[in-house]
């Protein structure tokens, strides 16, 4: 499993952030192989001497959930969509539309047992005006988010919430490390905005535990 080598958020005064990231997915999603080995039928002693029909073994199904987020909410009862955003150029593309946001391709899925579940968003635009992840602006630690998809939902509770320089961002990408214990990681612009230096020089992170497993 890789370790991202960055994930930075950077703002442009028209468009809100970008966010470019140098990591590769390679995550094999969980079941996979084990799903591989169950479509084999294997067979087991007959029952007797008088049956000749040999049983199929059925493994029991995992009771784990995983899913791509597609809704998150935030504390107070905001919601946004979630669309999927890949990179290109090693840049990620956050949906241009300032009210939705952004799930990482090359992170965790929603209840994955390691990694970060990575979403970013614009926290304005000259176009469109305040972003819908201005609101992390407010949140706090010890708050709730719910991040949810086609029936499914998992719940976190806000862990640190930190304002850190892009470059410092880029240099040391721990709080987006794909290995370590499941956290969601929320990602927007922040701090001062200087238009000749590329806008916005800091990136707002907030980390967040998932409270029970996904369901």
């Amino acid at each position: 499993m890789p370790v991202l080598a960055a994930l930075v958020v950077l703002a442009a005064g028209a468009s809100g952030c970008a966010t470019p990231s140098a990591a590769e997915d390679s995550r094999v999603p969980a079941g996979a192989a084990s799903a591989s080995a169950s479509a084999q039928p294997t067979t087991g002693d007959t029952a007797g001497p008088t049956t000749g029909a040999a049983r199929l073994a059925r493994p029991a199904r995992s009771q784990r959930v995983r899913f791509v987020p597609q809704r998150v909410v935030l504390p107070g009862g905001a919601a946004a969509e979630v669309e999927p955003a890949d990179t290109v150029d090693g840049v990620l593309q956050v949906p241009t539309d300032v009210h939705e946001i952004g799930w990482w391709t090359g992170s965790a899925y929603v209840g994955d047992p390691f990694g970060a579940t990575v979403l970013a968003g614009h926290v304005d635009s000259v176009d469109q005006g305040v972003g819908f992840f201005a609101r992390l602006l407010q949140i706090k630690k010890g708050d709730w988010v719910t991040v949810s998809a086609n029936g499914h939902r998992a719940t976190y509770r806000v862990r640190s919430v930190g304002l850190v320089a892009k470059q410092a961002l880029a240099d040391d990408g721990s709080a987006l490390d794909q290995t370590g214990d499941h956290r969601l990681v929320l990602i927007t612009c922040a701090g001062r905005f200087v238009p000749e230096q590329g806008g916005y020089q800091s990136n707002l992170v907030v980390i967040a535990d998932p409270v029970g497993p996904a369901r």
